[in-house]
C-alpha cells in the first residue's frame, strides 16, 4: 500500500507548529475545519477517548475544544463513561452542555456468555443513546446472545480486530466470516494500525467488509511489522487518502475515529498533527474538512 498524498512539507510544518501550539495552548488554523473550502465531507472525524486515557473527562473536553472535535467515541476510562448509572448520567450532562455527541463506546469487552452482563453493557450504551458497541473480544460462541440484544436494542456491534496477537479477531475479514449470516447490525470495527499489521489490504478490507463496517480507528504506523512504531497520522506510511477514498466509494456512514496510543501523558501534539493532516487529505480530495462531528451512521 502507497500513500500517494504528499506528505513531506506537510508534515514537516505541521510538526513544528504542533509543538509551538501545544506549548502556547492554541491550535494552529490548518488544524481546524474549514468550512469555506470543497463540498461536504462524507467523512466524519471523531475522537476515541481513550487517547486521553490518562486526562479527565474536563480535561477532554478542553482538549476536544481546542480541536473543534465535536464527536467522541466514549470509553470507560477514568472517568470518560463511568458504568455506573448516576456517574454515567453526569458525564453525559457534562458532554451535553460541551456540544460533544457520543457516537460509539468502546472497547467494551464481552468476558462473559450470560444474559445478565450482555444486558448490562447494552443498558449502559442505551442510557448514552449510543449507535455503535465496540466489542473487543466476544467469543465466536458468545455471538449468538449477543445477537438477541442486538435485535432488542438496536444497537449495532462493531467487533474490534486486534492484528496478529490476537487469536480470534485478527483482521476485519476474519471478523467477517463470522458475521455475515447474522443479523446485519453485527459487524466490523477497523482498527487501521492492527489491520495492516496483520497483513490485510486496507482498502480491499473495507471493500469486502462494506456494509458490515460501522467505525473505523484511526493510527498510523512507520513499520506495518511493528505495533511499536506508531507515529501521528501523517508521519508514517498508513494510506490515509486510499482509505478516505475507498470509505466514500463504499458510501461509508460512521465515524473515522482517531485514536492515538503513544505518549499518554503529553498526546495533545500528536493528536493535534493527526487532525490536521486528516483535515489537509480531505482538502486535497475537495472535500470540506469541517464534518467533524457530523450524523455519522
Amino acid at each position: 500500500m502507497k500513500q500517494t498524498f504528499s506528505r513531506r512539507n506537510f508534515v514537516q510544518s505541521g510538526a513544528l507548529i504542533a509543538a509551538a501550539c501545544a506549548a502556547s495552548n492554541a491550535v494552529p488554523s490548518f488544524a481546524q475545519p474549514s468550512a469555506a473550502a470543497g463540498k461536504p465531507s462524507p467523512i466524519h472525524l471523531g475522537l476515541a477517548s481513550y487517547t486521553f486515557r490518562n486526562f479527565s473527562r474536563a480535561q477532554m473536553i478542553g482538549f476536544m475544544k481546542q480541536l473543534n472535535v465535536t464527536a467522541l467515541n466514549a470509553k470507560d476510562v477514568k472517568d470518560h463513561l463511568p458504568a455506573d448509572p448516576a456517574e454515567e448520567a453526569k458525564a453525559l450532562q457534562d458532554y451535553a452542555a460541551a456540544g460533544i455527541k457520543l457516537h460509539a463506546a468502546g472497547a467494551i469487552y464481552f468476558a462473559k456468555d450470560e444474559d445478565a452482563d450482555i444486558r448490562a453493557k447494552f443498558e449502559y450504551c442505551k442510557r448514552a443513546g449510543i449507535s455503535v458497541i465496540v466489542a473487543g473480544d466476544p467469543a465466536p460462541a458468545t455471538l449468538p446472545r449477543i445477537e438477541k440484544f442486538v435485535k432488542e436494542y438496536d444497537i449495532r456491534i462493531a467487533i474490534h480486530n486486534h492484528g496478529p496477537e490476537d487469536k480470534v479477531w485478527p483482521s476485519p475479514l476474519d471478523v467477517l466470516k463470522s458475521v455475515r449470516n447474522m443479523d446485519p447490525r453485527i459487524g466490523c470495527c477497523i482498527d487501521v494500525g492492527h489491520a495492516v499489521r496483520a497483513g490485510n489490504d486496507l482498502v480491499q478490507a473495507i471493500h469486502e467488509v462494506g456494509p458490515r463496517l460501522f467505525n473505523m480507528h484511526m493510527k498510523d504506523l512507520t513499520n506495518f511489522q511493528s505495533k511499536e512504531s506508531q507515529v501521528p497520522v501523517g508521519d508514517g506510511i498508513m494510506p490515509v487518502r486510499e482509505i478516505f477514498e475507498a470509505l466514500i466509494a463504499t458510501k461509508y456512514k460512521g465515524f473515522v475515529d482517531l485514536e492515538y496510543e503513544i505518549h499518554g501523558d503529553d498526546p495533545m501534539p500528536g493528536v493535534i498533527a493527526s487532525f490536521a493532516y486528516m483535515r489537509g487529505v480531505l482538502s486535497g480530495l475537495g472535500l470540506a474538512a469541517g464534518s467533524v462531528g457530523g450524523t455519522g451512521g
